[in-house]
């Protein structure tokens, strides 16, 4: 980490031929490559590789440290007679040296007393500057970093010797740049810019640019803080204004796409990644990105047991799961090592309904990044959606329960999001609690599988009040556990912080229609019509249906069906509640035949199954008679 320099000339020693020294002393110095470190990589996950010290002297050791200047050169000793804030002394560093092992704590002390000296010593040394300021940056003082920035700029943009360092400038005004923005944003960190200091600043980028085209990689970092930090229509227009003077600019195309799909324009950010592979066909981190983007917008739902439909039903989500698995697997064979690619072929695998396959890509990825967070809870989801599919509560659940716990307890909390660690384990436990009130458990093991969900959904509320997927989960659950009241006010509390989720709508919906409110569960549901897609608005519809049903408005509730099956042929729930309708008005043989309709598109429909069971008995008893 640290510059290579020429030594510093040792003065002769007795007995030797002084010429020969003095030889030594007046041959130019070897020329000085530019070996720049970057202290933004990410640290080793452990401290394990700590440097071994073997015997050392309790003396304070001699550090050869050359200097920028071409005609001096010195042996400085570590004893530090300037004490600063910044500084240790040199015979601390040494007793931290001895010993078999040091703290992350003492290791970065050292490391920054080093670079605090290194800088005093060599003023005029910009590379020494901006490696102290990489330092300050890492340890998160930006304040501190950009003082270091600003003098090696200074002596980059005097000094006759550094001054055709015009790389090594670059790179230091990009880290300039990024703690100016970290020092100012302060807790507003997600605060977008206001209308005039954006234009502002997309006026100097322009300017900029046009001076100097390597001045890009400045402004895409620039947008890439933005997009970090949450302020996504800022990070757009830096993307785009850039990509505007810079049209193959690539990695900003690829940033804007992504800039995209983080505020929920999935049209923009498809075109983003089309358009990037259309110029660079085999690039993995597009491949994947685009797959992403179809799986969100096409495959984003998967129905569950007793939620299915025709073939023909899907059509649309079976196209975009195939498409973003041909995207995966070109990628997998550009970069077969890069486990995120495994865990997003698992996902297309798994809507495709290849359920084999996708659990082989989630073990490849384990084997590649056994200790990745983001790895282990995909596999964890995996397998709870695989015990919903299976409807086994055992071992499956189990164990992605404990994964996921396992995730919150060794998770680093700076690299991993609570909210969503704890959505996962509730959603583990509500899932245990679901198949055991199904199978119908003993009480005592269903009370205890509802106490765990109900800890979690609210722990991961507590991480974040403001998230509307916690609220109208933990309405769910309180649904599931018909207790319907209570599940009307947690939806409500979801809708209020979202108020364009269709969904949310529709189970709060469900929730007033089983409170007995039936008029204000048909407000509900057309609210959520009005917000719904053609791919959501089926299932709203046949929930609006079996309202009318259950108020005996028959050719309301029949009309509401038809238009659920046009708009998702083969709907098994809506099939069965027709039959339903025809069992009202004493048509058996209409309704036996709904309900083997209904158990054509999903044999896992029990109520189905009852009803056809039942139909069939009534239409024997009439013929007997």
């Amino acid at each position: 980490m640290s510059e290579s320099q020429p030594m510093a000339a040792e003065e002769p020693i007795a007995g030797e031929n002084p010429s020969a020294a003095e030889e030594v002393v007046n041959r130019p110095p070897p020329p000085r490559p530019a070996i720049i470190a970057d202290l933004n990589i990410d640290p080793p996950e452990s401290d394990v590789e700590d440097c071994a010290v073997e015997s050392v002297s309790h003396s304070a050791p001699s550090l050869k440290i050359c200097r920028s200047s071409k005609d001096e050169t010195s042996t400085v000793h570590s004893t530090v007679m300037t004490k600063d804030p910044d500084i240790v002394d040199g015979e601390d560093l040494d007793q931290q040296c001895h010993g078999a092992s040091v703290s992350r704590e003492e290791k970065v002390s050292g490391l920054k007393a080093g670079l605090v000296h290194m800088a005093r010593k060599m003023p005029k040394n910009a590379h020494a500057h901006f490696i102290l300021g990489l330092m300050y940056q890492r340890l998160g003082q930006p304040q501190k970093a950009v003082l270091a920035f600003e003098k090696s700029t200074e002596i980059l943009q005097k000094d006759e010797e550094e001054i055709q360092r015009t790389d090594l400038l670059l790179l230091v005004l990009i880290h300039h740049a990024q703690c100016l923005l970290l020092a100012s944003t302060g807790d507003s960190s997600d605060k977008e810019f206001e209308n005039d200091e954006l234009e502002e600043m997309l006026g100097k980028l322009k300017c900029s640019i046009e001076s100097d085209a390597r001045q890009a990689a400045f402004w895409n970092s620039l947008g890439l803080i933005l997009l970090r930090t949450g302020r996504l229509q800022s990070a757009i227009s830096v993307f785009s204004s850039l990509l505007t003077i810079i049209p193959d600019y690539l990695d900003s195309l690829a940033n804007l796409g992504i800039a995209y799909l983080q505020s929920g324009n999935l049209e923009h950010s498809a075109k983003c990644f089309q358009d990037l592979l259309l110029k660079d066909q085999n690039h993995p981190a597009a491949l994947m990105n685009y797959a992403t983007v179809l799986l969100c917008k096409y495959a984003s739902v998967v129905p569950g047991p007793g939620a299915n439909a025709g073939e023909a039903a899907f059509v649309h989500q079976m196209e975009a799961a195939t498409v973003a698995k041909e995207c995966l697997l070109v990628a997998v064979k550009a970069d077969p090592r890069a486990g995120p690619l495994w865990v997003n072929l698992a996902n297309a695998y798994f809507v495709s309904g290849d359920h084999r396959s996708a659990k082989k890509c989630l073990e490849k990825a384990a084997t590649l990044e056994p200790n990745q967070m983001s790895t282990r809870y995909a596999i964890a989801i995996h397998r709870i959606k695989d015990a919903e599919r299976l409807q086994d509560s055992r071992e499956q659940l189990a164990w992605a329960a404990s994964e996921m716990g396992s995730i919150l307890k060794e998770g680093d909390p700076a690299t991993i999001d609570l909210p969503i660690a704890w959505a996962g384990f509730a959603m583990a436990h509500r899932a245990q609690h679901e198949i055991a009130a199904a199978f119908r458990s003993r009480q005592m093991d269903l009370d205890e599988a509802d106490e765990r969900a109900l800890y979690t959904l609210k722990k991961a509320i507590e991480e974040d009040p403001d998230d509307a997927v916690q609220w109208h989960q933990l309405g769910l659950h309180s649904l599931c556990s018909m207790q319907f009241k209570t599940s009307v006010t947690f939806l409500k509390a979801a809708v209020a912080r979202s108020i364009d989720c269709s969904y949310a709508w529709s189970n709060l919906g469900i929730a007033l229609q089983l409170s007995d409110d039936p008029s204000s569960a048909e407000l509900a549901y057309k609210k959520a019509l009005s917000l719904a897609t053609n791919q959501q608005a089926h299932s709203i519809l046949s929930n609006l249906g079996n309202l009318y049903r259950r108020e005996k408005r028959f050719k309301n509730a029949k009309a509401i069906f038809a238009k659920s099956l046009e708009l998702c042929p083969g709907y098994a729930p809506a099939y069965n509640n027709l039959g339903l309708v025809y069992v009202a008005e004493g048509l058996w043989e209409e309704a036996k035949s709904c309900f083997e309709k209904a158990l054509q598109s999903d044999p896992l429909l029990d109520a189905a199954k009852s009803n056809m069971t039942k139909a069939a008995a009534m239409i024997s008893a009439r013929e007997a008679t």
